[in-house]
């Protein structure tokens, strides 16, 4: 706690928020004074915290007391001292800080996400091994609007109109939105968030922020918050942010393009080239390993029912619906880009701007090292455009759960009792989502059949 107790009162802190990561990636925890806070030195929540949905919900109950404590207990939530931000939206000098879940005995509580990525990364550390990661993250602005059944549309910009056309990449398109731009960028320097460049994607006020690379649990936890900064800057500037994976009909969805790459613990030498700058073995099987075990672990990188909208073959700007791999073609899920040795990685194209953080570091990284394990050998790269998707990529929602839950693999990789959680929560969101009656079907259905 010496760490932490000098961090608050140098920073003069009033106010803590003590949060941690949910499945779907929600921040829950408790706000105290800083006293109380140094005083306790952590907090308790309800075990019912991991298994709750986005929607305030829960699993079935033999689901939900096969994995939980019917008691109701608590679970010890411990702070992380290399965790610690400061909240430059508040109005008093507050700071959030990321708490570790644990049993009564001390264990890591297997249903948190942050202890599922940790203890994948315990099986790089202990081959010697260190996973390096470069997040890139999609999200849409929109004008604010408190009716759910109204499309979304883009916000008005400095020149007084929305944007009514794409404008990828246009300089002009994302100056529209400066003022939110540089608070975002003023926040995560106050911050310490490792954010690089600022782009225009292809939709109409989607914009997309890179992470530089680093530590997978660091930037993580980057991400958590930085999606929690954007929401906050939005609401300071009159506007919507939404990470959703499809927000708006017609128009590119939103993702979270992962790169990453193995380094030596103790060296830093990339391991995924060779001294002679060729691919490593340990670079095929990761991919060998991707291309095995995606199609298991998209309830991870799709885990909504809206994440599905994104793997449509006809429309334009779709996420890839395959898992083959090819250097600098983004026509596949698999992207390696064009770099030198010290910098060769794989980029993952599939997980959508919607996933947990954690979750999506965790399921890339397992799926490289059953590669590595395995030995697992790629199909040959591809060359040019591909066309259509991958047989074994499910990319409906029944079918991605179903392919996760019978993985043996995963289970016992991620743990079963995680995995069955897991897609426990996402169940019962599917099963509210069918309740609701759509305008489609309204519009199409009502006196037509």
């Amino acid at each position: 706690m010496e760490k932490l107790v000098s961090w608050l009162t140098e920073n003069k802190i009033t106010e803590v928020e003590c949060i941690t990561p949910d499945q779907t990636g929600i921040a829950r925890g408790k706000i105290m004074p800083t006293k109380k806070f140094i005083d306790e030195g952590g907090i308790r929540l309800p075990e019912s915290v991991m298994m709750q949905t986005a929607t305030g919900d829960y699993p079935e109950d033999e689901l939900y007391y096969r994995l939980l404590n019917p008691a109701d207990i608590d679970m010890i939530l411990k702070p992380d001292s290399s965790a610690m931000y400061r909240i430059p939206w508040a109005a008093d000098p507050s700071a959030q800080i990321i708490h570790d879940c644990h049993y009564s005995d001390g264990r890591p509580f297997e249903l948190s996400p942050r202890a599922v990525l940790k203890r994948v990364l315990g099986l790089y550390e202990a081959k010697g091994w260190l996973p390096i990661v470069a997040p890139e993250m999609e999200f849409y602005l929109a004008k604010r609007s408190a009716n759910p059944d109204l499309p979304l549309e883009a916000p008005i910009g400095r020149s007084g109109r929305a944007e009514s056309a794409r404008q990828s990449f246009s300089l002009d398109a994302a100056n529209e939105f400066d003022p939110f731009i540089e608070t975002i960028y003023d926040w995560c320097e106050e911050m310490g968030l490792d954010i690089d460049t600022v782009i225009h994607e292809e939709g109409p006020a989607q914009l997309e922020f890179n992470f530089r690379h680093g530590e997978a649990l660091h930037l993580a936890d980057q991400v958590f918050l930085f999606k929690r900064l954007v929401r906050e800057a939005a609401l300071k500037h009159g506007i919507d942010a939404t990470f959703m994976a499809k927000p708006i009909e017609g128009e590119p969805g939103s993702a979270m393009h992962v790169h990453q790459s193995l380094t030596d613990i103790d060296t830093g030498k990339n391991l995924f080239a060779n001294a002679d700058g060729s691919d490593s073995d340990l670079f095929r099987h990761y991919i060998g390993g991707l291309q095995r075990y995606i199609p298991s672990l998209m309830p991870i990188f799709a885990p909504n029912v809206n994440s599905y909208r994104r793997y449509l073959a006809d429309e334009p700007g779709n996420a890839p619906t395959n898992v083959e791999w090819g250097f600098e073609n983004r026509t596949v899920g698999l992207r390696v880009p064009e770099a030198v040795p010290a910098a060769r990685r794989v980029e993952n194209r599939l997980p959508g701007s919607d996933t947990n953080p954690y979750l999506a570091l965790a399921g890339n990284l397992i799926a490289g090292y059953l590669g590595i394990m395995e030995k697992l050998e790629p199909r040959a790269p591809v060359n040019g455009r591909f066309e259509g998707g991958s047989a074994e990529l499910p990319t409906n929602f029944e079918a991605s759960m179903e392919a996760m839950s019978n993985s043996d693999k995963i289970k016992e990789a991620l743990g079963a009792n995680f995995v069955d959680g897991f897609i426990g929560t996402r169940n019962t969101e599917y099963e509210g989502f069918k309740r609701v009656i759509s305008s489609w079907e309204r519009e199409f259905l009502l006196s037509t059949v």
